[in-house]
């Protein structure tokens, strides 16, 4: 069976996931603060709008021109696209997630988008105190999105000097793919910042740590030498 694949747009990525990501998937980027996820999730963005696929970023935290203006050191003008009614990056209240699942329903069919982006799913805990009730809200978010016929990246952050793979421990069990992005770790090639494919499933991926840079083009993943 021929499976259906989005391209990453991160170069060296697609070569250690069989071509990309499983079209309609949910993949976590995952790392602690600094390690570029969310130059990782913008970049998968452009490619898409590249290529003329619709696109939504739903940021909880940074404001969204704060966002537009730091990825163009890079190139990559988004409001060219919102301009033309291809792409839309959106400040959620973190505070308001409890319909944060009908407004990516919402945006989704308006925009008939192929390519989400939720950063960072760590925000939807801060004003909720019972840890069981976060983990059921990116639980219900998480399976929206499943069922929304788009490719999704959601980011969550590791705590510092912690071995989890997200600060709420759930999103790891109910998304489809997991990058892990590090930073300070070794890396073959001495670069300072390192990707695992964690899981990616229906995939034969990479096992090894891959050195990572971030230049004047966005994210490169560098091969094992």
């Amino acid at each position: 069976m021929v499976i259906s694949r989005t391209e990453s747009g991160i170069p060296g990525l697609d070569n250690l996931i069989n071509g990309g990501f499983i079209r309609d998937s949910v993949v976590l980027v995952t790392g602690e603060a600094g390690t570029g996820k969310t130059i990782f999730c913008s970049q998968f963005l452009w490619h898409g709008l590249k290529k003329g696929e619709t696109c939504i970023f739903i940021t909880l935290e940074e404001n969204p021109e704060d966002i537009k203006e730091d990825v163009k050191t890079f190139g990559w003008d988004f409001d060219k696209y919102e301009q033309k009614g291809l792409f839309r990056l959106i400040y959620h209240d973190p505070a308001q997630v409890n319909n944060l699942g009908s407004v990516i329903i919402d945006e989704i069919k308006s925009l008939k988008a192929k390519r989400l982006v939720i950063d960072s799913t760590s925000l939807i805990g801060m004003n909720i105190q019972d840890v069981s009730q976060v983990r059921k809200i990116l639980y219900n978010v998480i399976n929206v999105i499943k069922k929304s016929n788009c490719t999704a990246l959601i980011t969550a952050e590791i705590p510092e000097g912690t071995k989890g793979l997200s600060r709420f421990g759930v999103e790891e069990f109910v998304v489809d793919g997991i990058i892990v992005l590090n930073y300070l770790e070794y890396a073959a090639g001495g670069l300072d910042r390192s990707l695992i494919v964690r899981k990616m499933r229906r995939t034969d991926h990479g096992k090894d740590i891959y050195p990572v840079g971030i230049g004047p083009k966005g994210v490169t993943v560098k091969p094992v030498e």
